[in-house]
């Protein structure tokens, strides 16, 4: 199915339904619709043609959405930019990417390179210096609606870079199937007696975002739009439109918790709350689960490559009720990932490529229709991510004897330590649950000894008035008693944050940089 019908059919069936809510403006789905026919016949003016790409950079905001559309109807594919990228890296994506045409916020305009983009479009500006206004683009264009794309359903729509915490940023192709094949097995579609509301905080430059909307269109949900993630603002924007659903990522989901203000508002309207992009602190989740009582939560696992979600841990695990066994098996699951979706093959493969052993560790793997055609211009790259029609994920896991997946860090990330293989990811699940550590990370650093030893970067939460901040010797003596005694952290170091992309994935680069010199070897 071309993803242009999501739009179609849902102004079809529900037109005067609000598609999107955006700082107060509303554009109905035929408003939507019309406005992404007259920016595709602008666009096709300014010699956009199939297989062209058409970048944006911007903070989420309804011509973002609308340009998704329009490129579509065009053949063209769709290039969403991180608006966060410092200079060096938006000129890397754009190199590769090539785009015919860069709709940019103003602000944006001083890191475009001066050559590689054959026109810029100003999205919140009027036209000036050679760059065109998009609401003036928009008043020019006529709305007759453009002729179905004539490529198959396999033709890339989008390409979309991956979040690039290490090397080179890598385009990843996908197509109109990579997203449909996903929505029509999971997303009812658009129904006159069935009105939703979804709020968007995740941005249109993860696949998370770009699902979230597509989901939004073809089920007739209405999208409240918010340019970037605030705490107050979301808490705000839930109790004004009754939002019912919402994509959240763990840090995301920790400030609301956190916030002085979370009980002052009505948030009674939320069904479903979604989250995923990074791994979630136990004490994270248990409290959600405790605080909003009323929420169907959903963790969602999957990257770019897989075109979103491949595993799904469902509302009824994240019900904490039953005998005292049954809790303590549905507390454990609460830090998996979920079991595979049914549309997806999922294994866990050892560096041989076979199915490793129930309990072992090894790297995930993913096939089926919504998998990544590859890495745009980037041969080498996808020949090392698709092997035999398998995408290898790069995240590391096991599998418990009922199909529950659990991550265990990113294969990059592993610390090798005498030749046993530690997770980083199991190690910070232990500092986290410790009631003094706020948040923390793991990574390996050189040891002439062990090869690698474990380095712990925490956090600390405020301790209460009067006690003392803990230790680095109580937290080494707290994980020793909870893990492996190669596991523990041979050292510690506090500090006041962990870099996070925008998505909350810590950046290990970072940290290794300026916390990965050797230690002394310690017994």
């Amino acid at each position: 199915m071309n993803t242009t019908e999501f739009l179609t059919i849902a102004a079809a069936i529900v037109p005067e339904r609000t598609a999107i809510i955006f700082e107060g403006q509303q554009f109905s789905f035929a408003q939507l619709q019309g406005r992404a026919n007259r920016l595709a016949n602008a666009l096709s003016s300014l010699g956009v043609a199939a297989g062209d790409r058409v970048a944006v950079m911007q903070v989420n905001c309804h011509q973002a959405i609308e340009a998704y559309f329009a490129a579509a109807r065009l053949d063209a594919v769709y290039v969403p930019l991180n608006f966060r990228a410092k200079v060096g890296e938006l000129a890397q994506m754009l190199d590769i990417a090539q785009p015919k045409v860069l709709l940019a916020g103003q602000r944006y305009l001083p890191l475009v390179p001066a050559a590689g983009v054959d026109q810029v479009v100003l999205l919140d500006a009027p036209g000036s210096g050679g760059n065109l206004g998009y609401d003036a683009l928009l008043a020019g264009a006529s709305d007759d609606e453009r002729h179905f794309p004539q490529s198959d359903d396999a033709a890339t729509t989008v390409i979309m870079f991956t979040a690039g915490t290490t090397g080179v940023p890598k385009g990843v192709m996908l197509s109109h199937d990579s997203f449909a094949s996903y929505l029509l097995a999971t997303v009812p579609p658009a129904d006159p007696e069935v009105a939703e509301t979804n709020l968007l905080s995740v941005p249109l430059y993860h696949i998370a975002g770009l699902q979230a909307v597509l989901a939004a269109v073809f089920g007739g949900r209405t999208l409240a739009v918010m340019r970037q993630f605030e705490p107050l603002e979301w808490l705000e924007l839930v109790q004004r439109h009754q939002v019912n659903r919402a994509m959240l990522v763990p840090t995301m989901l920790k400030q609301l918790l956190d916030h002085p203000q979370f009980h002052d508002f009505d948030l009674s309207s939320l069904n479903v709350i979604t989250y995923g992009a990074a791994p979630m602190p136990l004490p994270v989740i248990q409290q959600a689960i405790k605080e909003l009582s009323g929420v169907r939560f959903i963790n969602a696992f999957g990257q770019t490559e897989t075109a979103s979600t491949i595993t799904m841990l469902p509302p009824e695990d994240h019900v904490l009720e039953g005998t005292p066994q049954e809790v303590e098996k549905k507390l454990r699951r609460l830090s998996s990932i979920g079991r595979p979706l049914e549309d997806v093959e999922v294994r866990i493969v050892g560096e041989d490529g076979a199915p490793a052993p129930l309990g072992q560790v090894g790297e995930i793997v993913a096939r089926g229709p919504r998998m990544m055609q590859g890495y745009w211009h980037q041969e080498a790259a996808t020949r090392e991510a698709l092997r035999s029609g398998w995408v290898y994920t790069g995240d590391l896991a096991y599998q418990d004897e009922d199909g529950y997946i659990y991550l265990a860090g990113r294969a990059k990330d592993f610390i090798k330590r005498g030749g046993e293989m530690i997770s980083p990811e199991e190690v910070e699940q232990v500092l986290m649950s410790h009631p003094q550590v706020s948040d923390a990370a793991v990574i390996g650093v050189a040891d002439s000894q062990w090869g690698e030893e474990v380095r712990a970067l925490v956090v600390r939460r405020s301790a209460p008035a009067g006690a003392p901040a803990v230790t680095e010797l109580e937290l080494t003596e707290y994980c020793r008693q909870r893990l492996a005694g190669y596991k523990r952290p041979r050292s510690v170091v506090f500090i006041g944050e962990l870099p996070r992309n925008s998505l909350g994935k810590v950046l290990k680069r970072d940290l290794r940089l300026q916390y990965g010199y050797p230690m002394q070897n310690q017994a």
